[in-house]
């Protein structure tokens, strides 16, 4: 329910906003979706990497050369 009342919130702010100042604010909501996405992509990255870890050992690397 805290979103919806947040999202009423906003399209509130938006409504009052003169025409002049309505790019502005795309752009800002723009951004901060951008920067939420990156913050997401770096955590499903850094689990990638310790994932792949895993496999990255002596024995593992002897198999699969000799496949």
């Amino acid at each position: 329910m805290q979103a919806a009342l947040a999202k009423q919130e906003v399209y509130n702010l938006i409504d009052t906003l003169p025409a002049s100042l309505l790019q502005e604010a795309a752009n800002f909501i723009a951004f901060i979706k951008i920067r939420e996405e990156r913050r997401l992509f770096k955590g499903l990255e850094a689990l990638s990497v310790s994932s792949t870890e895993f496999w990255n050992n002596e024995i593992d690397d002897e198999v699969w050369n000799d496949a």
